[in-house]
């Protein structure tokens, strides 16, 4: 075959399978306001995990054709020069061409297994003059503010079109009157030329339809959220939300990727940029579900990043961890993470299992509380950017994986993880002030809880394992001992029968029989707070997670099939609805 014609032919394939990837991706999108009008939530769920699944099965294969096609060339780097100049050529008219070039990288690393992230055979920078494609239309609907602030807005949730009713649409017409008018209109120097633009696609994810845009106002923008429920009597409003903040929480990286039907990815998160500037751009696709391209633009950024600073890379702050070695660059706002060679005691897990927790937590609802990660393999940095005692610890405890070309001044990491860098709770209680530890010590009570109400038990509690965002809300982000909570076994501690039995001492271990997924919540109390003020403060807020009843209630809760209502919103910034009082 004529190289010509091979480069057309893999060009050819590489593109046949993406668009079989956008195909199925678009397809599962699309149910999800059908999901929502039935209360299928079940199958909202399921949605989200067949969409995740979707570009692992489809890159192997393609990247299986063209090895074949390719024999014995696969790995010909000269050749993939070339190849990436066609695939440029095919891809750059399409909407979505950032996110084909990032599948063209995956189906590339995918054929050559040994390569890392390189400009000349791989699409590493942003090759494109114009990032963005527009719409012929566009992609929000334009609302010029009226007087009548309730027909505004049922205007607004009319040109949805929603295929179920409102159980009480004008009883929610005037809590958006009141909310709208303390947030945004008393704040107002004038309520002239205001006009409010709302995305026309939906956003759904769980048992939420979202709807999102932007007030125009005072010669400035600010969010507008407006959260749905699909309840057992009709559609309702749960609250209005104006703030940057609540906005950003609701995109958080802890939780899982929305369903919202897009053209135009690029569009959609310029868009979504202008109401979050601080959120990077890798996190706003990771939120619409293109986590892999959400990947390539985080790596992007980084590397920018990188190139432009100075310091070093160093040990990153917090207590060792006995299974991962986490190191960062002191101004960047992320963590790297690798496993370690051997795991020190009492550990006894092994590096297949870890993989497989942070994959289990890649597919899993995260319920905001679980931060999100992004695997890399073949990841190389200047030696030179790492301080010495970071670079002796990481070819100490991972050897295997850490390799340092001493001509190159390079450092190559086989295999490792990135997430978000947050301050690890038990040194955030260090320096908080009265208010703010029992403000984060009652929201890491929240977070062990609402991670079982997603069926999640994370094993090791301790404060060292939970970070704190620049939010203030308190996230799990260690791994390597996750389970299911419902293949757990939570007991009482038994009462001694006989007084030898409390004097029963065999290496420490207990009197009684222990099997290996079984949990005692009374003991609970005894090593998760440190501090005695602050374990006071977590033993009146959550004095329920030290009684099995909690623990077993919420199993039977999962085995029932029971989805447990987590908001990404906090609870008092929901409509206090009352029903009106029946004359006598």
């Amino acid at each position: 075959m004529e190289q010509s014609q091979l480069i057309a032919d893999v060009v050819q394939h590489i593109i046949e399978g993406f668009d079989a990837y956008l195909a199925d991706f678009k397809e599962i999108t699309s149910r999800a306001p059908t999901r929502f009008e039935n209360r299928d939530w079940h199958g909202i769920q399921a949605d989200s995990k067949k969409r995740l699944a979707i570009y692992k099965r489809q890159v192997p294969r393609v990247a299986r054709k063209i090895k074949r096609l390719m024999a014995p060339h696969h790995d010909d780097l000269d050749l993939w020069r070339q190849i990436k100049k066609a695939y440029f050529q095919a891809s750059v008219k399409r909407f979505s061409y950032e996110i084909a070039e990032t599948y063209y990288n995956s189906v590339c690393r995918k054929v050559i297994d040994y390569i890392g992230a390189d400009l000349s055979y791989m699409f590493v920078e942003d090759e494109h003059d114009q990032r963005e494609y527009a719409s012929v239309d566009p992609i929000y609907r334009t609302y010029w503010f009226a007087e009548d602030i309730k027909q505004t807005f049922s205007q607004i949730l009319h040109d949805y079109q929603l295929a179920v009713p409102f159980e009480n649409l004008d009883r929610d017409l005037i809590a958006i009157e009141a909310r709208f008018t303390q947030e945004v209109l008393d704040h107002a120097q004038t309520t002239e030329h205001v006009r409010i633009e709302t995305l026309k696609s939906i956003f759904y994810r769980n048992k939420g339809a979202y709807i999102v845009g932007r007030i125009h106002i005072n010669g400035q923008h600010t969010p507008l959220i407006i959260p749905l429920l699909h309840e057992e009597n009709g559609l309702k409003v749960d609250t209005l939300m104006c703030t940057e903040d609540e906005l950003s929480i609701i995109f958080s990286f802890t939780r899982s990727y929305f369903l919202v039907e897009v053209a135009i990815p690029s569009e959609l998160v310029h868009f979504l940029k202008t109401l979050m500037p601080l959120k990077p751009y890798g996190e706003l696709y990771n939120s619409i579900g293109f986590n892999k391209h959400g990947k390539t633009e985080s790596y992007r950024h980084f590397r920018r990043y990188f190139d432009e600073s100075d310091d070093k890379m160093i040990v990153a702050p917090g207590i060792r961890g006995m299974v991962m070695a986490v190191f960062t660059l002191p101004s960047y706002n992320i963590v790297f993470k690798l496993i370690k060679d051997r795991f020190d005691p009492p550990k006894q897990t092994n590096k297949a299992h870890v993989k497989s927790r942070y994959k289990l937590v890649s597919q899993h609802d995260r319920v905001g509380r679980m931060a999100d990660t992004h695997e890399f393999e073949y990841f190389t940095l200047p030696k030179s950017r790492f301080v010495p005692e970071l670079l002796a610890e990481l070819l100490e405890v991972a050897p295997s994986i850490v390799h340092v070309n001493e001509e190159e001044d390079l450092v190559t990491i086989d295999h490792l993880y990135t997430e978000r860098r947050m301050i690890p709770l038990n040194m955030f209680l260090e320096t908080a002030n009265p208010v703010e530890a029992e403000e984060v010590i009652d929201e890491y009570g929240n977070t062990i809880k609402q991670l079982a109400a997603a069926n999640i038990f994370p094993g090791d509690m301790l404060l060292k394992n939970f970070g704190v965002t620049r939010h203030r809300r308190v996230v799990f982000y260690d791994y390597d001992e996750i389970g299911f909570l419902t293949d757990y076994k939570f007991r009482r501690l038994p009462e001694a029968t006989y007084e030898e039995d409390e004097m029963y001492d065999d290496g420490g271990r207990p009197w009684f029989a222990v099997g290996p997924n079984d949990v005692f919540p009374e003991e609970f109390r005894y090593f998760l707070v440190g501090r005695e003020d602050i374990r006071e403060i977590f033993f009146n807020l959550h004095n329920d997670l030290f009684d099995p009843r909690f623990w077993i209630e919420m199993q039977q809760k999962q085995i029932r099939g029971e989805i447990v209502d987590v908001f990404p919103y906090r609870r008092r910034r929901r409509f206090s609805y009352q029903e009106p009082k029946k004359e006598v």
